[in-house]
């Protein structure tokens, strides 16, 4: 075996900080192996040595998942700071709330970043999985990377909505109640998870414990253990993929740069610029916080969180169990296998599958815009088909009709892109996928900004009521 000679090359930052740590390795060979074995070890791990250099173009990533990380990162730190003040018990949530914002140095300010950076986190996250099906990041080898990000996206959806309570101010109270409400409609176990969730039939001490035990302990273990597995699935993988044309082959070489310092460097900025922006965020506005929660004073209108805001609007024109139960899980298992469907062609690293694949987008788009608004309106104002088939059951005249009609628009919507467009299964698939993308965001917005008393339509910027729910 050859000796093992020191080395004389300058010292890169990594190594100086080794040095600077163990200062009587400088100049040893022992310093290059432990340096190696450390760095190696751990930060390659999850970095290649090297990475295409036109992967480092931020409009191919916009820089989503290291702010996710960011993200995450911001919230353990806050929500450990807030452990030391917050109790979870009714008779004094609120107060520890209060306590924590009015005596505790920077309170404020650190609840201000705990409430903005979970809200901030699941709309990145949301974008981020966003990307990665419009750039085609999702086929072979990359497959179960989808179902990792998936799960990680309803811990994160978890986390938001178990955090949401704990505050225990009329708003909180109320969502809760709204959201935990919507599981008695489940057949067969849906009293039971309702009961299981909130730790009897009301919402009161035990629930807090739960909602808190969940939020503080359920959920960042389990991101502890996805994330890296995620970004180890990344690394195998063979890491980002290239972006190119439509015309472009994906096989094609692509010059490559060194991960330290080229892609480093670009995170840290990223990190840096979303720690400032959150920081201003947080300065300029507070987090909600309404009144103590009263159980005998419900708020009109009781609306559930913004990501829960799309399904409580199905409730007002679906029954229950579709609106609950049915449609959610449905959507959820055909994002779950979207990997494994069955696509005519590798379109990695390319936006929107195709040239074609952006105009049929566009057009999905827009029809999405025109056709759900006009469906609200008309559930609200014309269709009442519990009225016209009075002798059905109303799961089968305002549940199971409405929802095959949709369905139904939907598959004809995918054949007619098909044909009009001689589209491949891709092109095709995505046009679907908007089209339910951008009507799920009208039924959010609708729930979030045109419903008022008594959950009628109404105009937010002038109060006066459109319709009333039918």
């Amino acid at each position: 075996m050859p000796p093992i000679h020191t080395t004389t090359e300058p010292l890169n930052i990594l190594q100086r900080i080794w040095v600077s740590v163990f200062p009587g390795t400088r100049g040893k060979p022992v310093e290059r192996q432990a340096y190696r074995r450390l760095f190696n070890s751990l930060v390659l791990h999850f970095r290649p040595r090297t990475v295409p250099q036109r992967t480092l173009k931020f409009s191919l990533t916009w820089g989503l998942g290291g702010m996710a990380v960011v993200l995450v990162a911001v919230l353990f730190t806050t929500g450990l700071m807030m452990k030391l003040v917050y109790q979870p018990v009714p008779d004094r949530a609120y107060t520890s709330i209060l306590y924590l914002q009015d005596a505790v140095l920077f309170g404020q300010l650190i609840r201000n970043l705990h409430h903005w950076s979970g809200n901030a986190l699941l709309l990145i996250v949301f974008l981020h999985m966003l990307r990665v099906f419009f750039t085609g990041a999702f086929h072979m080898p990359r497959q179960f990377n989808w179902v990792i990000g998936l799960l990680m996206f309803l811990l994160i959806l978890g986390s938001n909505f178990s955090g949401y309570l704990l505050p225990w101010d009329q708003l909180a109270y109320w969502a809760i109640t709204i959201c935990t409400g919507m599981l008695e409609y489940i057949p067969g176990i849906g009293t039971g998870l309702q009961h299981l969730l909130r730790g009897g039939v009301d919402i009161g001490p035990a629930t807090l414990s739960i909602f808190y035990a969940i939020h503080t302990a359920v959920i960042p273990a389990g991101l502890l253990i996805l994330m890296p597995f995620h970004f180890w699935r990344v690394r195998k993988s063979g890491g980002l993929v290239i972006p190119r044309s439509p015309r472009e082959n994906p096989e094609d070489t692509e010059a490559s740069v060194a991960a330290i310092p080229d892609l480093i460097v670009r995170e840290i900025v990223v990190a840096v610029v979303l720690v400032a922006v959150l920081m201003v965020l947080s300065v300029a506005f507070d987090a909600p916080l309404g009144a103590k929660a009263n159980p005998g004073l419900s708020p009109n209108p009781t609306k559930a969180p913004w990501y829960f805001a799309g399904i409580q609007e199905l409730l007002l024109h679906f029954h229950p169990l579709f609106a609950v139960m049915v449609i959610p899980i449905l959507i959820l298992a055909i994002i779950l296998l979207l990997p494994y469907l069955r696509f005519d062609a590798d379109s990695s690293g390319v936006w929107f599958c195709s040239d074609r694949g952006r105009l049929m987008a566009l057009v999905a788009a827009l029809v999405a815009l025109i056709v759900t608004p006009l469906g609200i309106l008309a559930d609200e104002y014309l269709v009442d088909f519990a009225a016209w088939l009075p002798t059905l059951p109303v799961v089968i005249s305002n549940g199971l009709i409405p929802a095959v009609l949709s369905l139904t628009g939907i598959i004809g919507f995918y054949g007619l892109m098909k044909k009009k467009y001689t589209a491949t299964n891709n092109e095709a698939i995505q046009a679907v996928f908007i089209l339910l993308l951008v009507a799920f965001i009208i039924l959010t917005l609708t729930c979030v900004w045109f419903r008022g008393s008594g959950m009628a339509l109404v105009f937010p910027w002038g109060g006066m009521t459109v319709a009333t729910p039918s």
